[in-house]
């Protein structure tokens, strides 16, 4: 008999445990919790280093916001920041641990939600409060490399895809528009760097890195750096590695 390992990450304590115990009593179910993201990337990593892997990842949608603690800030437009809550734990595992599927369970059925968490890397969208049956059906077929959501959030979800799609492609066309200066700077802003740390790794005076900066903005038709950085979020634009990226000094001019 095949086994699938299944990790429940959850921080409510009372239904991570009772949903553990329900999953366990299946016979090809082996499973384990965790409490946190932290916590489950430790887990994914500790398995991995032990020659295991776990199959499927069952993620609650609000994870942290169980603890009280304040969302961290971001950028509109700009998606989950890294540890904000359970989609971007999906979003880190699809990049750290390729093989491994995650289906987000939710409290409420949210279109805009559920099409982020789609777009971040997971398989399936799943109510806390469905049946272990249909649960069971979800993690199975997402090891058959399907997707599940509830047929009430397919019309919803299709939308928000579409839109998000069309201001993908729209953030595309204005990011095409810089030069290969103004793309490395706006990699830089993404990174989060300010204009003097922008200067010092592209072997420019501050001044000349002010303009570029201004030409990003003006090209972008936006008003403010964050602006500039949601929109090159959009766009697929990738931070500037802050070590290991080798920035030449000639080959690109000021």
């Amino acid at each position: 008999m095949v086994r699938i390992r299944v990790l429940v990450v959850d921080d409510h304590r009372i239904f991570a445990e009772s949903l553990a115990a329900a999953l366990a009593a299946e016979p090809d179910v082996d499973v384990s919790a965790a409490g946190s993201g932290p916590a489950a990337l430790r887990c994914l990593e500790r398995a991995g280093a032990e020659g295991r892997r776990f199959d499927v990842l069952l993620v609650d949608a609000d994870l942290g916001a169980a603890a009280g603690g304040v969302p961290a800030q971001r950028v509109p437009g700009s998606g989950p920041p890294p540890g904000s809550d359970g989609i971007a734990l999906v979003a880190g595992v699809r990049v750290t641990h390729p093989g491994v599927r995650t289906v987000v369970l939710a409290e409420r059925d949210d279109p805009r939600r559920a099409a982020v968490a789609l777009q971040a890397g997971a398989s399936g969208w799943v109510a806390k409060d469905s049946s272990l049956s249909r649960l069971l059906t979800v993690i199975r077929g997402v090891l058959r490399e399907e997707t599940h959501l509830p047929p009430a959030l397919l019309t919803g979800v299709l939308r928000e895809l579409t839109a998000a799609r069309k201001h993908r492609t729209d953030s595309e066309r204005l990011v095409e528009s810089l030069t290969p200066r103004e793309h490395e700077v706006l990699r830089c802003m993404v990174a989060g760097l300010g204009r003097k740390d922008v200067a010092a790794r592209l072997f420019l005076s501050p001044h000349t890195v002010r303009t570029h900066m201004q030409n990003v903005l003006g090209k972008l038709g936006v008003h403010s750096t964050l602006a500039a950085v949601a929109l090159a979020r959009r766009a697929g634009v990738r931070p500037a590695e802050l070590a290991g990226d080798v920035v030449e000094r000639s080959g690109q001019p000021a």
